[in-house]
């Protein structure tokens, strides 16, 4: 019985031991892929302050009670648009009164016409008559303008920002009543370093109408491209940087002034050395990969990133297309360890990560 037993668990061992052998030199074989050159865009990235394309203070232009407020705090209003009444009794005074001394004056211009007209006064008499006349008809002119400005009225369309006077009080002329921001076009203005800016220009990319996309502080990406129209005469010596402006359409009315994002500038590259993502690892703040030899022994080498793509990497330095480099199970192995390996193409490798992440 005793040997029965003895005999069972032998069996189990061996097969136990066949079975790990067979497991581990499953494990033990690595996939190996080498770089692809493909002509891609990438996109450099850049913090950005996005502005309305037209902000302006709204202010009063006369002094007096503020009667009536017709707007409030987010509203769109439109051109033309009545906003705040400031109390217009004393310009309406003024302006009846500019009206009665005109009409005064206008009769005796007409009787001072008609003696000169039959040479009883002189020709002198009829032209102070007549600047008489003039005079008063502007000062008619100014009272109605003068009442004209107790009503603030919208000079562009837009959306109005906080209110800074409340019902009732006495506004000085000259006095901030609000802000109102045109937002159906945005200023979206971003810092490019030096070197950028001459890459563009020594390359002939132009950067006058070149599109740009803009990602909001959400991540999101926001709908409609921009154009980049202009960039700032001078650098800032400070930072090296010189300012791009580009211009975003906003027909939805999402974006508004002040809010902050990222602009995504492209740059087409030729022949671009490309990896999978998942064959590189880090020591601290530098990025490796494993290059494989003939006889599969593993080299770490230092690579330089200069954009990713999902899942990829658009490689700047350290590789050449014809390496081989370990695609898979990284932390498995050790540098200059002999492993086993399959070859397969990075077609076939991003075909496998487009497939997986799909799913």
């Amino acid at each position: 019985m005793y040997s029965k037993i003895s005999i069972i668990i032998v069996l189990f061992t061996i097969f136990s031991c066949k079975h790990q052998e067979v497991e581990k030199e499953s494990e033990s074989v690595f996939t190996v892929t080498s770089p692809i050159q493909i002509d891609t865009t990438i996109y450099n990235e850049y913090v950005c302050q996005i502005q309305a394309i037209n902000r302006i203070e709204i202010r009063s232009q006369e002094k007096g009670y503020l009667q009536k407020i017709y707007i409030d705090e987010g509203h769109t209003v439109k051109k033309g648009q009545l906003m705040y009444q400031i109390m217009p009794i004393i310009y309406t005074a003024e302006m009846e009164k500019a009206k009665a001394e005109m009409k005064f004056v206008e009769i005796e211009y007409l009787n001072t016409k008609s003696l000169a007209d039959k040479n009883i006064v002189s020709e002198n008499e009829l032209a102070l008559a007549k600047a008489k006349l003039e005079k008063a008809k502007a000062e008619l002119s100014l009272a109605e303008a003068h009442l004209s400005f107790t009503e603030i009225r919208a000079p562009f369309d837009g959306i109005v920002d906080r209110l800074e006077k409340r019902l009732g009080s006495l506004i000085d002329e000259g006095e901030q009543m609000t802000t109102l921001s045109d937002n159906s076009q945005l200023w979206v203005y971003f810092n490019v370093p030096e070197s950028e800016y001459l890459d563009f220009v020594q390359n002939g990319k132009p950067t006058n109408n070149k599109k740009v996309l803009l990602q909001m502080a959400n991540k999101e990406m926001f709908e409609f491209p921009g154009v980049v129209e202009t960039i700032e005469g001078e650098f800032d010596n400070e930072t090296g940087n010189i300012a791009f402006r580009a211009t975003f359409p906003n027909p939805k009315r999402i974006l508004r002034h002040g809010e902050t994002g990222n602009v995504l500038m492209p740059s087409h590259l030729k022949n671009a050395i490309v990896i999978p993502q998942k064959a590189t690892y880090d020591v601290l703040d530098k990025k490796y990969v494993y290059t494989v030899d003939d006889q599969g022994v593993l080299t770490a080498k230092q690579i330089t990133v200069i954009s990713e793509i999902p899942h990829l990497y658009v490689v700047g330095s350290g590789l050449e297309p014809s390496d081989k480099i370990l695609a898979e199970g990284l932390g498995k192995v050790k540098n200059n360890e002999k492993i086993q390996f399959e070859f397969v193409s990075m077609e076939k490798e991003m075909e496998d990560l487009h497939h997986l992440h799909a799913e």
